[in-house]
């Protein structure tokens, strides 16, 4: 829904004044598209997670379909009389737009496909925020309902501007929570191999911070609305020496790619699990898969690889976002 608003809204400031609700639809139309890449199959589970937001969230792969989509959506409303580039630039801009916010939410997008770097991740948004999508939804909804096309062009900008400086405004205050966690981690002389700094679900006032600290990994939580600016960790193990023997595995290379090394190694029942630490919290994590067995004594890949149920927070958890989102450290050590 954000993503299909996101391109109605770019969409509609690109082409608006002279297609009119037409630069909405096909705004909103391009904005969605990217993410039909779930229709494909693949090998396996381990695949299809992490082959998500690929291809077809790439800048190339936009650069280089929009000139012959916008070309055919110009001949389509040639009446209108807005130029091939016009079009084409709406296009662009709709797919561009929706990688570029997926690349602010944690789960990483492969904005420089086919290139085998990292998905890009900043982490600054939930994938879910409320905000910022009603900002979008309040000026689209002006656009489409409004008597006086300027008006809705307006509010539509409006609404634009705003969701924006929202996304700015999430940057910035990570980076504070990031410097907060840092300075904890010095002063408790805790060696970090790596940190990540994200918003708990829908909201920017709680944030979650990991750190990988071998032999495991430290979570605490920091809220704007915290007395004192520090972060309380817990520590947690990850047993990264279950994976020695099968480190060669597809499923295990691809995932240490895609999580970027923020992942929990652990064995349950025989089977070696690793867990996506970036989305969740302690113990509930959305992406948890089995990568190997042990049988005879020895470890070796589990092919296929499988997904393990996924663990989103329930409404304890929820609740327990809320109560420390408000200052309430009694809550650090909740389960």
């Amino acid at each position: 829904l954000t993503q299909v608003l996101l391109g109605a809204a770019v969409g509609h400031a690109t082409l608006g004044a002279r297609v009119g609700r037409k630069a909405l639809f096909w705004g909103a139309v391009f904005g969605g598209m990217p993410d039909l890449d779930v229709l494909i199959s693949h090998a396996d589970e381990v695949a299809a997670v992490t082959h998500h937001r690929g291809f077809s969230h790439s800048l190339l792969t936009h650069t280089f379909v929009a000139p012959a989509l916008g070309a055919g959506l110009a001949r389509l409303h040639a009446r209108d009389g807005a130029s091939v580039m016009r079009w084409i630039l709406l296009v662009w801009l709709a797919l561009t737009t929706h990688a570029l916010l997926d690349a602010t939410t944690i789960y990483g997008t492969q904005l420089f496909w086919p290139g085998s770097s990292p998905p890009v991740g900043l982490g600054s948004i939930f994938i879910i925020d409320p905000i910022y999508t009603l900002l979008l939804l309040i000026g689209v909804l002006w656009a489409v309902f409004a008597r006086r096309p300027a008006v809705g062009r307006y509010a539509n900008g409006i609404g634009l501007g705003l969701s924006t400086a929202y996304l700015v405004a999430a940057m910035l205050i990570q980076a504070q929570v990031r410097n907060v966690a840092e300075s904890e981690l010095a002063r408790q002389g805790a060696a970090k191999d790596r940190l990540i700094v994200t918003p708990t679900p829908f909201n920017l006032v709680l944030w979650r911070v990991v750190a990988m600290t071998p032999p495991g990994y430290r979570e605490g939580y920091y809220s704007l609305l915290d007395a004192t600016p520090e972060v309380r960790f817990e520590h947690y193990s990850s047993d990264e020496s279950l994976l020695s023997p099968i480190e060669e595995a597809p499923a295990v290379q691809r995932l240490r790619w895609f999580t970027k090394g923020f992942y929990r190694v652990r064995e349950i029942d025989g089977r070696i699990q690793i867990s996506d630490l970036r989305m969740g919290f302690e113990p509930r994590y959305v992406f948890s898969f089995d990568v190997g067995q042990q049988l005879e004594g020895d470890i070796r890949p589990l092919v296929p690889p499988q997904r393990a149920p996924a663990e989103r927070p329930d409404a304890e958890a929820l609740r327990w976002v809320w109560k420390r989102m408000l200052g309430d450290r009694d809550w650090d050590d909740a389960d």
